[in-house]
């Protein structure tokens, strides 16, 4: 039957609506999904990807990936329109500092590790007469540090560049990254808690928490304040439109900027989309406040639409995985995904132990970060310190400051033999170089120092 409007596009967010439903029907209801605290978005995307599958629904694995796309900027987007934090939690920043900062390094330090293991494999596969694209093994930092997201727009890109589904294959090094988080990273921080190794005392995780919901006597929190007039412009959709207000400036930018730099560089350049809108995002905040408009902004309902679009995006980006590609691919996919998450468990514990305090807790932090996402960071994070009483939980948060220079050089060095010819070999000795470099400066900065746990 015809219909009178297209309705694919609403009917593909409908089933991730309906998929993230059951998954939080089966975390509020399996005691198998309350022990590891699986997302119901990691669920829901899970139980959607088996049911296409196995053809019991039927969407279009294109518009998943748009969807996973443009969610992915989205979220960038909201965290650079978030307001700033208090005046109090500010100083309590500052004196973080050091604790972000050996976050960024050892971030410097596993995400050119990843990449190392990811590019040695690909020669060895292929020197076993698998015939896989000499960047394959650069997929598994971007799905594991770098998350769903950045797997799947990088991928995207690279497939104009002829390197075929890289996109899927890409998402599928990023489950394999939830898959560490999630079944390995939880049974370690329960593990430090039985041994005594967290600072805080240890308690049983609530109801609320480990069912994914709200018990019906519970004190809520406020997801936010209206700063507009209901009768004018509810202030949802107002925030909604500060995020596509910058969303078309980005994409305006970027066009502009791709008429003064070579084509395939341009092409690239939409893998950064993000970065460049986070940018825009921080530029707009600060312009509101200084016209005296920030009373507008209002962080809690700002948070809202970045959790919103972090969880539809992990949705559509595990549905969008393509099972018969991936399959393909299982042996080298499974192999790097198994040696990069082992290897990144004993080098964050082996520097987090290391460090001058809270040594389990940052270790927890970094170890969610560098197998899934900064919000998988804090889950992980949240266990050891239930009440966020250490610094650990500021220090996620601003980490990202220390780890950019990191991972976007790293991400501008895999796209090297795309545009300059560079051979991977010489992207592997500067990721070593950089590695090195960032183990160089912890030892600079003294946090290395005797074990703590």
């Amino acid at each position: 039957m015809d219909t009178p409007f297209p309705f694919e596009p609403v009917l593909v967010f409908g089933i991730m609506a309906v998929m993230l439903l059951f998954g939080m029907l089966l975390r509020a209801s399996v005691k198998f999904f309350q022990s590891f605290l699986l997302p119901s978005c990691f669920i829901g995307g899970t139980l959607g990807l088996v049911l296409l599958s196995v053809g019991v629904i039927n969407v279009s694995t294109s518009l998943l990936e748009t969807f996973a796309y443009h969610l992915f900027i989205i979220s960038f987007i909201s965290l650079g329109l978030t307001t700033n934090i208090s005046k109090n939690k500010v100083l309590a920043a500052k004196k973080s500092m050091r604790g972000s900062l050996w976050i960024g390094l050892v971030s410097g330090v596993v995400m050119a590790m990843q990449g190392i293991i990811g590019a040695l494999f690909v020669f060895l596969f292929n020197s076993a007469g698998y015939n896989l694209n000499p960047i394959f093994g650069f997929l598994a930092p971007l799905g594991f540090t770098q998350g769903p997201g950045q797997a799947l727009s990088v991928g995207r890109v690279w497939e104009e560049f002829g390197f075929e589904n890289a996109a899927t294959l890409g998402l599928s090094f990023a489950v394999l990254g939830f898959a560490f988080a999630f079944f390995v990273g939880v049974p370690l921080v329960n593990w430090g808690i039985r041994k005594g190794f967290s600072s805080q005392t240890a308690k049983s995780l609530s109801p609320e928490f480990q069912k994914g919901i709200m018990q019906k006597d519970s004190i809520k929190e406020t997801a936010g304040e209206l700063t507009t007039h209901s009768g004018n412009i509810d202030t949802l959709a107002f925030h909604a439109a500060l995020v596509g207000l910058v969303y078309v400036l980005t994409y305006l930018l970027m066009l502009a900027i791709g008429k003064f730099i070579s084509e395939d560089v341009a092409k690239s350049l939409w893998a950064f989309f993000f970065f460049f809108g986070i940018v825009i995002a921080l530029l707009l905040k600060f312009i509101i406040n200084k016209i005296g408009l920030g009373h507008l902004l209002d962080p809690g309902i700002q948070r809202r639409i970045t959790g919103w679009s972090v969880d539809f995006l992990i949705i559509s980006t595990i549905m969008a995985i393509q099972v018969v590609i991936v399959w393909e691919y299982i042996v080298p996919i499974f192999v790097i995904g198994l040696v990069t998450g082992i290897l990144t468990t004993i080098v964050v514990f082996y520097l987090g132990r290391r460090t001058w305090a809270y040594s389990f807790e940052r270790t927890m932090g970094v170890y969610g970060i560098t197998t899934g996402t900064a919000s998988v960071g804090l889950l992980l994070l949240r266990i050891a310190d239930p009440e966020f009483e250490t610094p650990v939980g500021l220090e996620l948060g601003i980490q990202a400051l220390f780890a950019a220079p990191f991972v976007l050089s790293y991400m501008l060095l895999m796209h090297a033999p795309l545009w300059w010819n560079w051979s991977v070999e010489l992207v592997v000795m500067i990721y070593a170089g950089a590695m090195l470099f960032s183990f160089i400066l912890l030892k600079v900065f003294k946090f290395i120092g005797p074990r703590k746990f």
